[in-house]
């Protein structure tokens, strides 16, 4: 994986969030790899794809690929499936760029609440999650598969996104 561009690079032009395309899964997929123990497989990036589903990636200036998320809409709500961003990149608001791209997809959708699942173990989404206004509002018993041992609980998260734009905790 390329390193990320410098952080004087990235504010100097910030990357460009668009509709990600079936071009961009190797790129997806790398990072993906490099940000979870059980990462997606090709052919869950390209069902998902197929189904219409939400997905952007964002992508700097010299065309690499920095992070990405997908989303599918359910009645009065949409549900985040994933997001990562590059592990180089991290720590630069980047997830939370994409998470205000989401939250303005629900307004735009009409559907007043976000919702996801993040690993009980993942304390660093999930305090990216609690700082953007999600709350932890479950636990989803033995949710995600782990490489050894019992399933993990997943926690469940909703952003309730209210009409003036502004995201309610």
């Amino acid at each position: 994986m390329s390193a990320c561009p410098r952080e004087a690079d990235v504010l100097a032009a910030e990357p460009r969030l668009r509709a990600m395309r079936g071009s961009d899964v190797p790129a997806v997929l790398e990072i993906e790899r490099a940000a979870y123990p059980l990462p997606w497989t090709e052919g869950n990036f390209i069902d998902s794809l197929a189904a219409g589903y939400s997905a952007y990636v964002l992508q700097a200036e010299d065309g690499r690929v920095l992070g990405y998320c997908l989303a599918m809409q359910g009645f009065g709500e949409v549900h985040l499936l994933n997001i990562a961003v590059d592990p180089a990149c991290q720590g630069r608001g980047l997830a939370r760029r994409m998470l205000e791209t989401l939250a303005q997809l629900c307004r735009d959708r009409k559907c007043p609440q976000l919702w996801l699942e993040v690993r009980v173990s993942n304390q660093r989404a999930r305090e990216v999650y609690l700082r953007y206004g999600f709350r932890e509002v479950g636990l989803r018993p033995a949710y995600y598969p782990v490489l050894q041992g019992p399933r993990e609980d997943a926690v469940l998260m909703s952003l309730d996104v209210m009409e003036d734009g502004e995201a309610r905790p």
